[in-house]
């Protein structure tokens, strides 16, 4: 499906590169680990997809992918300092290896040039949303702690989080090509229902596989995600049925040597598993069904099909 937009990822990377130049050795040297890092490039795909869909000036779909990849790296290197990560896709995180102060600066380094980016966009629209992704992002992080710290777990709380970490960062790589070109606005609407339902399908996967997925695969151990404090879909389901050593788990954070592998053998006990991959099928599928209002042809079926794989996805 990348097939279509092979030239176009190519260009990003270029781009993306030269929106991070600095003259500073330390903030170059992070910003060149962003960059030869790569991971998936979801986000910019989804940005370039959706320029190809809506049949526009690919420079949007570029503008777009930029932006919003440097504000989802700029919120990496906060998040690898709060949670105390030691590595960031294979690599060791920015803060161990440059200190706190040189870590955050750097992150901010990267926000100024989304500022950079919204200025010569001239936008007042896809300035707004931008504003308003950063604002979830950082309202999702926190919303997360603080469930952790008063144990105030809820499937509301859990979606608002999912949401704000994830979902709206990928449906603002919809929406603002959209903004940017002008759209009708029902297909504004259909593009950021898409981004937002398939957000939440792919951050439940990722949750699912942090807890259920094969170790070889991921490369990482798995319950990562409980000894950061995290309460996911899975483990959630577990405590609303007040499951005292699930809630034992989650209060020590899996700290005790087997501690993830007994919360896996517990959900996959209570069939909970199962809950879990139909509740991401349901997400895909409501993402598809978003995407009815757009034209048909090769990006449409490309976008349709990265929210049916979503299911599928094993690491």
């Amino acid at each position: 499906m990348f097939d279509l937009i092979k030239d176009d990822l190519q260009l990003f990377e270029k781009r993306l590169a030269h929106e991070l130049e600095s003259q500073v050795e330390f903030i170059q040297s992070i910003a060149g680990d962003l960059v030869a890092a790569g991971g998936k490039r979801l986000r910019p795909s989804l940005a370039l997809l959706t320029a190809r869909l809506l049949r526009v000036d690919p420079e949007i779909g570029q503008r777009v992918a930029v932006t919003v990849e440097l504000l989802h790296s700029a919120s990496l290197l906060h998040d690898d300092l709060i949670d105390g990560a030691e590595y960031r896709r294979g690599k060791e995180a920015a803060f161990r290896r440059y200190g706190n102060v040189v870590s955050i600066m750097s992150g901010d380094y990267i926000l100024a040039r989304v500022l950079r980016l919204l200025a010569q966009a001239d936008n007042a629209d896809f300035t707004l949303l931008v504003s308003h992704t950063a604002a979830r992002v950082c309202e999702g992080e926190v919303l997360q702690y603080e469930m952790a710290t008063f144990e105030n777990y809820s499937l509301d709380g859990y979606r608002r989080v999912i949401e704000g970490k994830t979902a709206e960062l990928i449906a603002a790589s919809l929406e603002g090509v959209a903004v940017l070109a002008g759209a009708p606005q029902e297909q504004r609407e259909a593009l950021r229902s898409f981004g937002m339902r398939y957000g939440r399908a792919f951050q439940m996967q990722d949750d699912y596989l942090d807890l259920l997925g094969d170790e070889k695969r991921l490369g990482k151990s798995i319950g990562g995600d409980l000894r950061e404090g995290k309460v996911t879909f899975p483990v959630l389901m577990l405590l609303e049925r007040d499951l005292k050593e699930a809630w034992e788990i989650v209060r020590r954070r899996a700290s005790e040597p087997g501690d993830a592998e007994s919360m896996a053998t517990l959900v996959r006990a209570h069939g909970i598993d199962a809950l879990t991959r139909e509740r991401i099928a349901s997400e895909s599928r409501t993402a598809i069904e978003a995407l009815s209002l757009m034209p048909d042809g090769p990006p449409r079926r490309a976008l349709a099909s990265l929210a049916e794989r979503e299911f599928e996805r094993a690491s």
